[in-house]
């Protein structure tokens, strides 16, 4: 153990990819404990446990371990809790910054080319010995997948479980032997000098907590509302557990105490089967059905890597004997998944940002709260909740449990199927006495048990004019218990249920009447938006919500203020201006985003988009081309048109005026030149040309 007189004010920790998962986490938990404080008394770390649970990171302590890091992505943005994080090109440029660290911690269950890093490290720190200046410490975090093909303690009792002391008997699964190996280095390596090198090798069970890991892909499931969770092959093995912060807490018992054990086992005391955390989840967090599937069956599903699979179909038992009985660890889960559903549910919603949007939309009849309800849940996500559909599917419930009451089978039906018959009676008892409408009592409950619903808990609902009374929604929204209430100054309310944003639409009764009177007769037939219909239920609204009296007195007591749109301003199509004025009040979406059905559907609208564009484009280019060329065509025969036009005109222009030319040729010179030329040809001179121009010279006639 350290001297307590002796500890250092603080200590330089290297964390591997702490932007993956583990990393992540066992940094940020580091990065707020104190050095030593494992080796104080429970009572005076109650705090510090407080701030590491917190989901928000607090300045850090004096004297708390500085985090030095690196990233599994390039890039990636440097956490809050992390002090420096190494960018390198070589691994020389890794060593030096390892060599100023005090404590190394390699975790290589999540990434396998770690592997070899983590054994170079070791190996580099083990050959520099005699160079260290200070001590070094090297955590290697394994996986229990190092004992997956243990041989039973005893045939006899198969269910004694691995210790500590037990692991030179381990055997790894076959996909995990470069993990073993990589913890018979690190071992080998901390015997030669182990005031300069200490080492330790932590056999962590399967993680989970903050968001989940390796079991996130039951927990999206679940919360996605899947019909049925699946478990692979039978289920019935054995799967050792650990919560991210209790493997994070144990290595920050090892780093405090330096124990004299080099190998310790992290799980926690829960030992369930595969079954038992499917079934947990699913009744905590979705249907509460479970499908069993083949292992077959199981390695076509894309969420889970073939690693994963390996660990999930494990059968170990296994005891964190020294865990247990020599650290000081308050457990953030000590009995596992199954006894702490609930926490892991809110810390999975919480680290995944997938708490519900709970959000009510009120106003008078034909205000358009439909209409901007059903845009808000499509971008959203969210469950839209009318009361005609709340109505419909409690009274289709209860007709289809009232029917088990005459199958003679039913077994185990603890008598719901009566107590369901009885309570369809009462109501159709009810409606006859009240004209056929359904008293506000069973109303209240349809709605609660809707709101109380899974899919309800986990993405969030939007109320479309419901509650319309400060009675009704002082009975739906009334706390059940003090564990889902909440205390304020005017009464107790269930905080799962309790709408965080309410949203009053307002419009002038003129202006509603207008609204529906131009309506087109097919949307107006069958529903309650007649002229007359109409004017009943604006009367019967403004006779409920008076000034003095309505709805939204029960929510301003509570301190949850209306949001108020005028929807007479609104001129856009389907009220589009207001249902973007309130994504600004409820703020960003709660979900994963688009499922990958939806965004192979996004791509295809996309494709289909780009084709017809590219084709509306190509028969504008055609058309423009096929115009130009029949204009050019045009311009060429008007052109030649024209032109022969000029040469027409040219050549009758000239021939107009060769008439006086030939006029005078005929009267002056043709008479004497034809003389001439047959003088000429009788005579046949040798010099034709001079006898001609003689000719003419001696002839020429005398004009006056």
């Amino acid at each position: 153990m350290a001297d307590d007189d002796d500890k250092p004010q603080t200590k330089r920790v290297f964390v591997n990819h702490v932007d993956s998962y583990e990393g992540r986490h066992i940094a940020k938990y580091l990065s707020q404990c104190v050095v030593g404080a494992s080796l104080e008394d429970p009572e005076d770390e109650e705090e510090d446990a407080a701030s590491v649970d917190s989901a928000f990171i607090p300045p850090p302590k004096e004297g708390c371990y500085d985090i030095i890091g690196t990233l599994k992505k390039k890039g990636s943005r440097k956490p809050d809790f992390v002090k420096e994080i190494i960018a390198y090109e070589t691994k020389d440029q890794l060593y030096e910054h390892l060599v100023e660290c005090d404590i190394i911690v390699y975790d290589i269950t999540e990434d396998p080319d770690q592997i070899d890093e983590s054994t170079w490290a070791v190996s580099e720190l083990h050959s520099d010995l005699d160079r260290l200046e200070k001590p070094k410490m090297f955590i290697l975090v394994s996986t229990v997948m190092t004992w997956a093909r243990s041989k039973p303690l005893d045939p006899d009792d198969p269910e004694i479980p691995f210790t500590e002391d037990d692991y030179r008997r381990r055997k790894p699964h076959p996909n995990f032997k470069e993990h073993i190996s990589a913890e018979k280095t690190v071992i080998k390596m901390g015997k030669t000098n182990k005031a300069k090198l200490v080492t330790y090798v932590i056999a962590s069970g399967l993680t989970y907590g903050c968001g989940e890991n390796i079991f996130h892909y039951l927990f999206k499931s679940a919360w996605h509302n899947a019909p049925m969770l699946q478990c692979f092959g039978n289920g019935t093995n054995v799967v050792p557990t650990i919560h991210i912060k209790d493997l994070a807490a144990v290595i920050q018992n090892i780093a405090d105490s330096r124990p004299k054990v080099r190998y310790l086992v992290a799980v926690d005391d829960s030992q369930p089967t595969l079954e038992d955390i499917v079934k947990c989840v699913s009744m905590s967090l979705g249907t509460g059905r479970v499908k069993t599937i083949t292992k077959e069956e199981a390695l076509l599903n894309k969420d889970i890597e073939q690693a994963d699979f390996d660990m999930l179909l494990v059968n170990l038992r296994m005891d964190a004997v020294y865990v247990k009985e020599n650290m000081r660890i308050q457990w953030a889960a000590e009995m596992g998944t199954i006894e702490n559903i609930q926490r892991m549910i809110k810390e999975y919603k919480e680290d995944r940002g997938l708490l519900p949007v709970r959000s009510a939309i009120l106003g008078p009849p034909a205000v358009g709260k439909t209409t901007v309800a059903k845009q808000l849940c499509d971008h959203y996500k969210l469950h839209h909740i009318k009361i005609k559909d709340v109505i419909d599917e409690a009274i289709e419930n209860l007709e289809r449990s009232a029917a088990r009451v005459d199958q003679e089978d039913v077994e185990d039906d603890d008598g719901k199927a009566q107590d369901d018959q009885e309570l369809l009676e009462a109501i159709q008892a009810s409606k006859e006495e009240n004209n056929g409408r359904i008293e506000d009592q069973y109303i209240i409950r349809f709605f609660r048990d809707k709101l109380h619903s899974m899919p309800c808990q986990n993405q969030g609902f939007i109320l479309d004019g419901f509650p319309k009374t400060l009675e009704q929604a002082k009975e739906l929204f009334a706390a059940e218990d003090d564990e889902e209430a909440e205390e304020s100054s005017a009464a107790a309310f269930d905080k799962t249920t309790m709408p965080q944003n309410l949203i009053v639409l307002e419009a002038q009764d003129d202006f509603l009447k207008l609204r529906v009177m131009n309506l087109p007769e097919n949307v107006v037939a069958g529903t309650h938006n007649t002229e007359e219909g109409l004017s009943r239920r604006l009367a019967l609204y403004r006779e409920v919500n008076t000034e003095d009296e309505t709805v939204l007195n029960y929510f301003d007591e509570l301190e949850i203020h209306p949001e108020k749109m005028d929807i007479v301003k609104d001129a856009s199509d389907m009220c589009k201006d207001t249902v973007e004025k309130i994504k600004k009040i409820m703020g960003e979406p709660r979900n994963y985003g688009p499922t990958p059905e939806e965004l192979e559907e996004m791509r295809r609208k996309e494709e289909e988009a780009r084709l017809k564009k590219e084709a509306e484009e190509k028969a504008e280019r055609e058309a423009r081309e096929a115009e130009e060329a029949a204009l050019r065509k045009n311009r060429q025969e008007e052109w030649s048109t024209r032109l022969e036009d000029v040469k027409r005109e040219e050549y009758e222009m000239l021939e107009t005026q060769s008439i006086p030319l030939r006029n005078y040729l005929m009267k002056h010179v043709m008479p004497t030149l034809t003389q001439g030329l047959i003088d000429c040809c009788k005579t046949r001179p040798d010099d034709a040309i001079d006898y001609l121009a003689e000719y003419l010279f001696q002839n020429n006639p005398q004009i006056d």
